[in-house]
């Protein structure tokens, strides 16, 4: 039919006529969304880089180890060894670090040169937390884990220090990874080398890192591992502790450099009893369930590397003492594991349906504002002159303020002439009466001095000498030669005045009616 036959040709145009949709336009990728999975290392990282730059100059000022630093990096390499030889051994591997850093950085290197390795090493430890905590407890533990660290008073303060602290932590949380790894795959050699390693680095760097095998030792005793892992374990540490062990050797020669540290305080045992009871809490509310594999449980880690370092320079106390906390700064690591493991725990906690999301969202809040109140004031310090004793710069400021041309110059003991090496200008026109050689001439860092009876001749020409001197209440040194110095002010001089700049005393001395 004709009707039928123009209908159906009709119906065949329109099917052939393209069809018109609507334009659907496709899912915006979100910035950034391919680095998500390396958050647990790149926020920490970033966070500690932003911190370690706030401030980084403290003000000029310039910590007295610093100063040694400063001073010995910038000798050329021969000065170097021959320094190492009669002083500041266990320094060595950090000062010829430095003196490269130095090298690259071209003339008159100044605080930033000097503090930025150490604010990059925090940025990499920060990172190496996020992993142990991703690997450990997932991810989410491994960011907060991360964060937690550079936020940490003690992190803070060490990040912006030119000594070898940082970098010894980053080196130990990176060593703590690749033991997880190596704990996993016990048939890879590599992985165990690589443990051993990077914590003998970290030993040589400061002797005081050996102190994490036994910590490693102790998670590995608490781990259910076949004994193919506990034995790659042991002979992963003894290879560190005999490529250590000349170094050690050597360094007993000059044991006399840590006869200034005395016995922990009650302060300090109290500090580190409150942090190990913490960690305890912390380690009580973390999962106590193993990730798979080989791996320990987040507290079998972290718990150990807290506690034991320490509590083993502070046992030897009695026979040595040798407990400072900056020499086992990688406790921070354990503490920064346990505080994101505790607090990944109490989030996740199930709530009263009474508590709703919105109570939830303010109560995270809250407890970020309080935190951040609790720390910025700590942050604002530790940048400030204020923080560090010992501050070289005040100090010869305080000197040259002081002095007269011409008049004497007593370091009382020897080892305060560090004070003097990075602004000698300071001390122009003033006759050092105990100096027989200088620091770079004699190969040390305090020069070498006259005999006592020499040095008692020298004080006894001048009409006025300036001491400079530790805080009242210090042990004083017994040598001849400070004995002597000590003795011919007593007998012949009256006390002018005194004036206290950060941690030293400066003294003027005088014959009677020359005041």
């Amino acid at each position: 039919m004709p009707g039928e036959r123009s209908a159906a040709i009709s119906t065949l145009v329109r099917t052939a006529e393209p069809q018109t949709r609507p334009s659907v336009r496709p899912p915006r990728a979100r910035p950034f969304t391919h680095l998500a999975p390396y958050a647990h290392l790149l926020a920490p990282a970033a966070l500690a880089l932003a911190l370690g730059l706030w401030g980084i100059r403290r003000g000029g000022t310039l910590w007295a180890d610093e100063a040694v630093t400063l001073e010995i990096a910038r000798r050329d390499m021969a000065e170097i060894w021959q320094t190492l030889g009669t002083v500041d051994a266990v320094h060595g591997l950090y000062y010829f670090l430095m003196h490269g850093v130095f090298e690259l950085w071209g003339d008159s290197p100044g605080l930033v040169a000097l503090r930025l390795p150490s604010v990059l090493a925090t940025a990499a430890a920060a990172a190496g937390v996020g992993a142990l905590g991703a690997r450990l407890a997932g991810r989410r533990v491994g960011v907060l884990a991360g964060l937690v660290f550079p936020l940490l008073p003690v992190v803070q303060r060490y990040a912006q220090e030119g000594r070898s602290y940082a970098l010894v932590c980053a080196l130990v949380t990176w060593a703590t990874w690749l033991l997880l790894r190596a704990m996993d795959r016990p048939g890879r050699r590599r992985l165990w080398a690589g443990y051993a390693a990077v914590l003998l680095a970290a030993s040589l760097l400061h002797e005081f890192a050996v102190l994490t095998l036994p910590a490693h030792g102790v998670t590995v005793a608490r781990s259910a591992l076949p004994a193919v892992v506990t034995r790659a374990w042991w002979v992963a540490a003894c290879s560190v502790v005999a490529g250590l062990a000349p170094l050690g050797v050597f360094s007993l020669t000059q044991s006399s450099q840590v006869d200034w540290i005395g016995p922990p305080t009650t302060a300090e045992l109290l500090a580190f009893a409150g942090l190990s009871l913490a960690g305890g809490a912390c380690a009580y509310v973390a999962p106590s369930r193993a990730p798979g594999g080989h791996a320990p449980t987040l507290p079998a880690l972290a718990l150990p590397l807290l506690v034991l370092p320490a509590a083993l320079l502070i046992a030897l106390s009695p026979l040595r003492q040798l407990y400072v906390d900056r020499y086992v700064l990688f406790h921070a690591v354990g503490l920064a594991l346990l505080v994101a493991a505790a607090l990944d725990r109490l989030t996740r906690l199930p709530r009263h349906r009474l508590v709703t999301g919105t109570t939830t969202v303010l109560g995270h809040v809250l407890a970020l504002a309080a935190a951040f109140a609790a720390l910025v004031p700590a942050g604002i310090h530790l940048r400030s002159p204020d923080s560090r004793k010992n501050d070289v710069v005040a100090i010869a400021e305080a000197v040259r303020d002081t002095a007269r041309p011409g008049d004497g110059l007593l370091f009382m003991p020897a080892r305060r002439r560090v004070w003097t090496l990075v602004r000698p200008a300071d001390f122009r026109g003033l006759r050092d009466l105990a100096l027989l050689r200088s620091p770079r001439a004699s190969h040390t860092l305090y020069g070498t001095e006259l005999p006592a009876a020499e040095i008692r001749e020298r004080v006894s020409d001048f009409r006025r000498v300036v001491a400079v001197h530790d805080l009242a209440g210090q042990p004083l040194d017994d040598t001849d030669q400070e004995a002597a110095k000590r003795a011919a002010l007593r007998a012949a001089y009256v006390v002018c005045g005194t004036r206290r700049v950060t941690g030293a005393r400066i003294t003027v001395y005088a014959r009677p009616g020359a005041c």
